[in-house]
């Protein structure tokens, strides 16, 4: 159902409010370079931020922005159950094509405890639901076999894989099938998790060099090897310069050196500091993103 090079959006925000104009012109760069689907409000959004009206705010101009030309997946995530399910019914109502469901953060819960939690919502929202697996944030990771009883449910139709783990990501796509998308939610595991039977990747380099992250997709369903992995070493140093602090603040500094957005975060996120800025700077003048 979802595949292809698509994005994890950057929320902007101008004095301290959400940056809709700044938003929307975000969008058209992404539709206009290829991007597959839009995909605000997870963590490159920074959605432990923004307050409900602002994440249910930032959905709405996103879905009002993409005008259907590409799905719209929404995270609507949370460690509160309860939450989960009304940020997803929100979004479900207000025409998002899928939601982005991270597990639940800090309480740490069981293996059961995640399959019920992501069973109760699929059973109450009828939308396409994808979890997020993301254990360095959460605290907790999804095995595989869990997963494959998740892929059960009609409505659960793929999983963001960010365990940093190929292994894991091999053994759900052996355990899930290929009608399950499997994701990647590490920019440097797109290639070969599509060589594995991977159907993409939520992206966060996406957000500065969307055309070459949706060239490799393209390259590598095209049969295109050699342009796949060309683009793949391309990105390789600014992938890692994007991760040179915690996501999102080098990928906002590079929008905003881009003239894109205003580098504004929300505590406790900060600006980079001057040292990894330069770095990321001087990657980005050699990659050709400014001058």
């Amino acid at each position: 159902m979802f595949r292809g090079a698509m994005v994890a959006m950057v929320t902007p925000f101008r004095n301290d409010q959400v940056d809709e104009n700044a938003l929307r012109d975000l969008i058209e760069f992404q539709i206009a370079n290829g991007t597959d689907a839009i995909v605000p409000c997870g963590t490159t959004g920074e959605s432990a931020t923004l307050t409900h009206e602002e994440h249910d705010r930032v959905i709405e101009i996103t879905i009002d922005a993409v005008k259907k030309r590409v799905p719209v997946i929404a995270g609507t995530g949370s460690n509160n159950t309860a939450e989960a399910l009304r940020l997803t019914k929100h979004a479900y109502e207000a025409g998002a094509d899928g939601v982005l469901i991270v597990c639940p953060y800090y309480n740490r819960p069981t293996q059961e405890g995640l399959y019920q939690h992501f069973k109760t919502i699929a059973e109450s929202v009828p939308v396409p639901i994808i979890p997020y697996n993301i254990p360095g944030r959460t605290g907790v990771n999804l095995l595989p076999e869990m997963v494959a009883r998740l892929a059960k449910i009609k409505n659960i139709v793929g999983i963001k894989e960010a365990s940093g783990s190929l292994k894991q990501m091999s053994d759900v796509i052996d355990l899930c099938g290929e009608d399950f998308a499997v994701l990647s939610g590490d920019d440097i595991f797109t290639l070969p998790l599509m060589a594995m039977g991977g159907a993409g990747v939520i992206s966060v380099i996406s957000n500065v060099a969307p055309a070459d992250m949706a060239g490799l997709i393209d390259a590598f369903a095209a049969g295109d090897m050699a342009k796949a992995k060309a683009l793949h070493h391309k990105m390789s140093a600014l992938i890692d310069a994007l991760f040179i602090e915690v996501n999102p603040i080098p990928v906002k500094a590079a929008l905003a050196l881009m003239g894109k957005i205003k580098c504004e975060y929300r505590l406790p996120l900060c600006k980079m500091a001057d040292a990894n800025f330069e770095k990321l700077k001087n990657i980005m003048i050699r990659y050709g993103l400014i001058s």
